[in-house]
């Protein structure tokens, strides 16, 4: 009797459990509204399947909807009059637990979801992950039509205006920190007795960590999304650009700029992609050419903060001679102020809804888009227009779960999420080489590599012309003494750019004064005194020194190339560095100036770019501007004073930047939303490889010739422009 009570019992609770989910069915009806995807609820499926398998007997018959496994469930055609499409607008409901399990991802075979089937034969696998990818693909492609559609219902105004700002401050740090270390060489080589190895490896590692940055922080970008990724990238680049400023050691100043590099490098490629995807196809190339300004804007900015800080050396404090703290240390900690401010403002942005879309999260792209429609419309004056969007496509998604066990320590979890992460960006990596993107994704790198290769190469050749060109103007009034014979004078004054041959110096006095490039060469010093003495690129060559007293000075004897000392004595040797060339105020000055200059030179061809992208064409722009630059390369040959060769670099800048404009929408048009972040970011990444190799390649020819690095950059430009041709016009299209 009991059991026939309990068999009673449990076919009373699996119909009461049965009607349940029939009045939970016809709730989420009436939220739906008219809109009907042509895919069925994956939710509500798995939630009646369940009480199918308990009985299959059973009277109370399961619906299933006809069209799919889609968002939505197909009987809300009739049922439009009870509120929104989503839970997330009206609040929790009591009902909604019986999603629970579903929603916190827990798969089971009768899922929407695809994964991988136990005891299927492979043939069966291969085939049902070939279906996969074809109903991923037309989820894809119905999104992208569906979501321009949304885009131009949102309209463009006061949100994607604030954004703009919010992600120019992110590309504003990217650019101050290219210009940084070339800014603090000068002051730092001092306080770090920094060789040239030292100061070219220096030089180098920005691009080194950028590299590092933006192939790392593009790939994740798609998997955890832009926003988040974003605020990581530039919470490394801004804690390690404030280490920087007060670390003392070469090797530690190396290392921080290293990983404010790497930090800073997911900038680019995440910034571009994320602003894109809250814009619509006709608003897309201008605005987009409008956010590479605030690139420009941070170049000014630390070249005007590098002209206003450095050179005033009364700005410094320092503990002893253990630790010290100069202007150019202020500089470095102010320069980390754009990437702190973008921090600050971008936790008031939403993530992009096409990321959520992409990933199967309907809702909060739906209360994204809808904040998107509301914030503009408020602001244009039409609050009362409602976002007519009920349903959006999103795309099915495949099972990434792994089980872990209950038992499983928290470090295996972290170690097995890692490595589960790890391996879905490598396979996103792998996806742009697939067929379809092979051929796009070869020219796509032959272009960035030789834009940047020249672009970079070029930038940096530039500044050395000009300092080699100062050498040589400042050689050419070199003062030549021969044979001179001093006795009992007493030097007190600058000492400046002076040859001394075979001269002859008896009980003279050197105190109080700097030596400027002085050469002394087989000259004999007797009975003589220096003292408190601070030289630069001075040496004495082959000469003799008799009872000569040393006190204060930096005339180490490493100075003394093949010299002889004849009782003479070094006391209290000045503490510091040798340096090869002396840097004054003036020559300071100058390096903040003409970086300033070609900076600002881009202006001009920014404010084209943009007014013109959307109506000649993101090819033609590209190409266009690289045959134009290529041109402009032979006219370097000219260049044979200071004011030419800052006028071909004004001139170089102005044009080049229509290309890379061009270049980065075209990057984004061409890879669709779940790959764009990954190969802008592989692409990037390969933009600064291209960079170093060629800034090395470039330098190396300065003082020796002009015409290798011309050949050299305008026949990168001109493959560059050529390749151009052959990439796919993205001009009117959707976003992919």
């Amino acid at each position: 009797m009991d059991d026939g009570y309990g068999r009673d019992g449990r076919q009373d609770f699996i119909r009461g459990a049965k009607d349940m989910a029939k009045v939970v069915k016809k709730q989420a009806g009436k939220k739906v509204g008219r809109s009907v995807d042509k895919m069925a609820d994956e939710y509500t499926k798995r939630s009646y399947k369940r009480f199918e398998e308990e009985d299959d007997d059973d009277d109370y018959p399961v619906q299933q909807s006809q069209d799919g496994d889609g968002y939505y469930c197909n009987d809300s055609r009739a049922n439009d009059d009870e509120g929104g499409h989503s839970d997330s607008t009206e609040g929790h409901d009591e009902d909604d637990e019986i999603y629970e399990g579903e929603y916190q991802g827990i798969p089971r075979a009768e899922s929407g979801k695809m994964g991988p089937v136990d005891g299927m034969a492979p043939q069966a696998q291969i085939r049902d992950l070939a279906q996969f990818e074809a109903e991923r693909r037309k989820d894809q492609e119905e999104l992208a039509q569906q979501y321009e559609t949304i885009l131009q219902e949102c309209g463009h105004g006061k949100f994607q205006w604030t954004l703009y700002f919010v992600l120019g401050l992110a590309l504003m740090a990217d650019g101050v920190e290219i210009f940084v270390v070339g800014f603090v060489l000068p002051s730092a080589e001092k306080d770090m007795c920094l060789s040239e190895e030292s100061k070219g490896m220096l030089g180098l590692i920005v691009y080194l960590g950028m590299m590092v940055g933006a192939f790392l922080w593009g790939g994740l970008a798609d998997r955890i999304g832009r926003r988040q990724t974003l605020l990581i990238s530039l919470s490394i680049n801004s804690v390690f650009a404030f280490f920087s400023s007060f670390v003392q050691g070469y090797s530690s100043f190396l290392l921080c700029r290293l990983l404010s590099g790497v930090g800073i490098g997911g900038s680019i490629p995440i910034v571009f992609s994320y602003y894109s995807e809250f814009l619509a196809q006709e608003k897309r190339g201008e605005h987009l050419s409008w956010l590479c300004m605030f690139w420009m804007i941070g170049g000014i900015y630390a070249s005007a903060m590098a002209w206003a800080i450095i050179p005033h050396y009364g700005w410094s404090f320092q503990m002893g001679s253990a630790y010290q703290f100069h202007s150019w240390r202020v500089f470095v900690l102010v320069c980390a102020f754009p990437s702190v401010a973008a921090i600050s403002a971008l936790t008031t942005m939403p993530e992009s809804p096409r990321f959520f879309l992409e990933n199967g999260k309907h809702d909060e792209a739906w209360m994204i888009l809808k904040q998107v429609h509301d914030t503009n419309m408020r602001a244009k004056g039409y609050p009362e227009r409602v976002f007519s969007v009920t349903t959006i496509k999103t795309v099915k998604q495949m099972d990434e779960l792994v089980d872990m066990g209950e038992g499983t320590a928290w470090h295996q979890r972290w170690r097995m999420k890692l490595a589960d992460l790890f391996n879905q960006v490598w396979s996103n990596f792998l996806a742009i080489f697939s067929p379809e993107y092979r051929r796009t994704t070869l020219m796509m790198m032959a272009v960035w590599f030789s834009m940047s290769f020249s672009y970079y190469g070029l930038t940096v050749w530039f500044p050395d012309m000009i300092k080699y060109l100062q050498k040589q103007e400042y050689s050419s009034r070199t003062k030549v003494f021969i044979k001179e014979k001093v006795e009992h004078v007493t030097f007190n004054f600058t000492l400046e750019n002076q040859v001394h041959r075979n001269g002859v110096y008896f009980n003279d006095k050197f105190m109080n004064l700097k030596m400027k490039s002085m050469v002394f060469e087989d000259s004999l010093f007797e009975e003589c005194y220096f003292e408190d003495i601070t030289s630069s690129n001075t040496f004495f060559k082959n000469c003799t020194f008799i009872a000569t007293l040393f006190y204060n000075t930096d005339l180490f004897k490493y100075r003394l190339i093949n010299s002889k000392l004849v009782n003479s004595t070094f006391l209290h040797n000045k503490e510091g560095c040798m340096l090869s060339d002396f840097s004054d105020e003036n020559s300071a000055y100058m390096i903040y100036f003409v970086s300033f200059l070609g900076t600002l030179a881009v202006l001009p061809g920014n404010i084209v770019s943009a007014l013109l992208m959307d109506k000649i064409g993101r090819l033609r722009m590209l190409a266009g501007s690289s045959v134009i630059s290529c041109v402009s390369c032979f006219f370097l040959s000219f260049g044979n004073s200071e004011s030419a060769m800052i006028a071909l670099l004004c001139l170089f800048g102005g044009i080049s930047i229509a290309s890379w404009n061009a270049l980065d929408v075209l990057t984004v048009e061409l890879y669709p939303s779940d790959k764009r972040c990954t190969a802008f970011g592989f692409l990037n990444a390969l933009c600064k490889l291209a960079a170093v190799l060629g800034i090395s390649i470039f330098t190396s020819f300065v003082g020796i010739t002009k015409a290798v690095p011309i050949l050299f950059a305008s026949g990168a430009l001109a493959a560059g422009s050529f390749l151009a041709f052959k990439l796919p016009e993205t001009r009117g299209q959707v976003l992919q």
